[in-house]
This record gives structure tokens, C-alpha cells and sequence, in this order.
């Protein structure tokens, strides 16, 4: 949460960076910084913005299997069976690490250190 003596100019920001870093770190929470007396930025320690993608993943999930259990409900999915053998036939003949191929068929996970 973002509270009101976490408001601070650009310009203070710039020219005291590391007091601010180190309050960043030790409370963990962000700052805003203003210039011409509007937000125009966020600083968050790199582990408290982690944090944050993790959640926005979890939160994503959650929604995305919220929205296919809908879907289910309505009668919108198709059996197991079908789909697999629908992405057999997508996916045929593309190599893999686990196949001797040099790609990926899939991407893992986001992180702070490559959102892909």
C-alpha cells in the first residue's frame, strides 16, 4: 500500500537515491515519484516486485480456471480425448528438447527477469 509520506519529486529522489533505496528496502514498500507535482513513476525493491508478478500469475490462474469451469458448465468444452488428439495433430512433427529437437513447443513462466 502506498501511503501519503511515500509521495515524493524526482528531483529529491535524484539527489538523495541511495537513503531512498535503503527505505525502499528495509519497509518494502514502493515510492512514488512526482515531477511538475503529478505521479509519474514507481520505485519497488526488486524482491517486493516480484512478489507482486507472482500474485498477478496466481490471480490470472485462478481466473483462467474460473473461466473454464464456466465454460464447462454451459457445455462449451470439448472431451479430453478430442483435444489431445487435436493438438497431436497441431503439434505433429514439431521437434522438442525432450525429442532431440533444439526448441521449446512451450514457454515457462513469468519472472522479473524475462516476462515470456
Amino acid at each position: 500500500m502506498v501511503i501519503l509520506t511515500d509521495i515524493h519529486s524526482l528531483t529529491d529522489f535524484q539527489r538523495n537515491a541511495k537513503t531512498y533505496l535503503e527505505r525502499i528496502r528495509r519497509s518494502g514498500r514502493p515510492v512514488v515519484l512526482t515531477v511538475n507535482g503529478k505521479a509519474a513513476a514507481v520505485v519497488h525493491d526488486a524482491a517486493g516486485y516480484q512478489k507482486l508478478l507472482d500474485a498477478l500469475d496466481r490471480a490470472e490462474a485462478v481466473e483462467g480456471i474460473r473461466r473454464g469451469l464456466a465454460s464447462m458448465k454451459r457445455g462449451e468444452g470439448r472431451p479430453l480425448k478430442k483435444a489431445l488428439e487435436d493438438l497431436g495433430r497441431k503439434y505433429e512433427g514439431v521437434e522438442t528438447k525432450q525429442n532431440g529437437g533444439g526448441g521449446h513447443a512451450v514457454r515457462g513462466r513469468r519472472s522479473a527477469r524475462g516476462r515470456g
